[in-house]
This record gives C-alpha cells, sequence and structure tokens, in this order.
C-alpha cells in the first residue's frame, strides 16, 4: 500500500493494527488505551484526506456498534448532493474555467508583446518614421489600440471556440453578456500593453517585467487556482486586480448560467481600468526618442 501510494496510483492508505476492533470499542466506553489508524496519504490530494477520514470513521462506527448491540448504528439522516449551476440539465465543466483563466492569460501576454512591439519599433528607428507622417499623436496610438484590441478579443474567442467544440464547455448564461465582458478584457489587456510602451526601458528588461507582473495578477486573479483557498485578507486584495474580475465575469455567463445583469459591474470594472491604464499610458508616453 505504502508504495502505491507513493506511486501515485493509490490516493491513500489505511492501516489497521491488529486487535483494532477489540481496543475501539473499550475505548469506545472510556479505557485510556485507543487504537492508532495510521493514514498513508499523496501530498499533492491533501484535500482529499478529510473524506477519506470520514468514510473510515462511518465503517468503524458501524463495525463497533455491531459489536457491542444486536443491532448497529446508523445515520439517522440520509444526504443528497447537488452542485450548484445554471440548472440540472448544465452540469459542472471544469473546462470552462481552466479556458477562461488560460484565455485571459494569453491575451495579457499578446498585449505584453503589442508593448514590446512598440518598444522594439521606437528602438529600431520607425517610430520616428512613423511620427513624421501626417498622422495625429491620437491616431496613431488608437491605430494600435484598435489592432491590440482586436487581437486579444480573436485570442479570448477562438480559445473559447476550441473549448466549446472539444470540451464541451458551454455559454449557459447570456451570450451579450459573455460577449461584453470579453470586450472589456480586451480593451484592459490592450490599454495594459500600451501602459508597457510608455513606461518601459529596454525591451529585454521590460519584457522579464511584464511577464512576471502578469504572472502574478493571473494568479492572484484566480485563473490558476480559486481564489476561495486564499487567505481572507488575500481575497479582499484580490478586488483590485482586473483579472479577478474577468474571471468573475466569465465564469458568472458560461458555467454558472447567471443572467445579463451578472455581466454589468465586471464589465464595468474592467472597463474602468482600461481608462485607467489608458489614461497613465497618454500621460507617460514620450513621443520623442
Amino acid at each position: 500500500a505504502w508504495m502505491e501510494v507513493r506511486r501515485g496510483t493509490a490516493m491513500a492508505a489505511v492501516i489497521i493494527p491488529p486487535g483494532f476492533g477489540q481496543e475501539a470499542g473499550r475505548a469506545f466506553f472510556g479505557a485510556p488505551v485507543r487504537p492508532e489508524l495510521k493514514f498513508l496519504y499523496d501530498p499533492t490530494r491533501s484535500a482529499e484526506l478529510a473524506m477519506v477520514r470520514g468514510i473510515v470513521t462511518e465503517h468503524v462506527m458501524r463495525a463497533i456498534s455491531h459489536q457491542l448491540w444486536p443491532g448497529h448504528v446508523t445515520l439517522p439522516y440520509e444526504i443528497h448532493e447537488q452542485a450548484v449551476t445554471a440548472g440540472a440539465s448544465a452540469p459542472y465543466n471544469s473546462y470552462a474555467h481552466a479556458f477562461a483563466g488560460m484565455g485571459v492569460q494569453f491575451l495579457l501576454f499578446a498585449a505584453v508583446d503589442l508593448g514590446i512591439g512598440i518598444l522594439l519599433d521606437r528602438q529600431r528607428g520607425v517610430w520616428k518614421r512613423i511620427r513624421s507622417a501626417p498622422l495625429s499623436r491620437a491616431l496613431v496610438l488608437g491605430g494600435k489600440a484598435a489592432s491590440g484590441a482586436i487581437i486579444t478579443l480573436l485570442t479570448l474567442l477562438v480559445s473559447f471556440a476550441f473549448a466549446m467544440l472539444v470540451f464541451k464547455v458551454r455559454i449557459e448564461g447570456s451570450v451579450l453578456g459573455f460577449l461584453a465582458v470579453s470586450v472589456a478584457c480586451a480593451l484592459m489587456a490592450t490599454t495594459f500593453g500600451l501602459l508597457i510602451a510608455a513606461i518601459g526601458g529596454t525591451p529585454a528588461a521590460t519584457r522579464g517585467v511584464a511577464t512576471f507582473a502578469v504572472l502574478v495578477v493571473v494568479m492572484l486573479g484566480g485563473a490558476w487556482v480559486p481564489t476561495f483557498i486564499f487567505p481572507a485578507w488575500l481575497q479582499q486584495l484580490t478586488m483590485v486586480v482586473p483579472v479577478r474580475w474577468a474571471m468573475d465575469g466569465l465564469d458568472g455567463m458560461t458555467w454558472r448560467g447567471l443572467p445579463l445583469a451578472a455581466a454589468v459591474t465586471p464589465t464595468a470594472v474592467l472597463l474602468g481600468f482600461s481608462v485607467l491604464f489608458g489614461a497613465l499610458a497618454l500621460l507617460k508616453f514620450r513621443w520623442n526618442e
């Protein structure tokens, strides 16, 4: 059993010592010596250990009660478990959350490439030729923002299209709400990329810092692991992370099956981050070499 747990072929194993039943029966009535059950478990699946303990406890109590009394003790109730999702006809699909997280991460990395591309243009002298053209600054940045928004939006939509075709992910809530959150995500990511271009230094150094920043906000936003496992103070802190709102909005429109109203707040917050990032990028952008 120990080797099976070590290899990962078994989740857990329980070692029951000789004479456990008799000693457990005496301990039930207050005997000072209590037998010991040894649980061996795979540390990567520690969350399931509580379930194993519960199952073993139920069987032990039934066995002891059968020894001590003609009948045996059973639970005075039945348990019915139901996952609360969009409805009985729409069971929970874990791929929906996974593709939302990976989709947001991909579009943020696309935004990083947008910002690094602008820095490379400045380094190669392309930006100087662009500025010499009869184009306003607003039009130049607007063109970069529009192309970036299209790329990031398509990145997210293609990711979900693949999830729908292969992994049966469905938009159980509002399709309009899903599109609204997706567009807001794309705008947030694009303006984040412009901000990287505005405050970044050399392309190589900026790419390293921007990649690290993306990984941190994606992790804090619940794209890798659900935010409910975070400490309470950290859960409150994630409210200032745009990825948290993107995940809430996408989850709500897919497997949670929430109505359009549930997409309003995430969309508004993401658009607010877009305005903030865009304003900072415009303020800090270096038009001269």
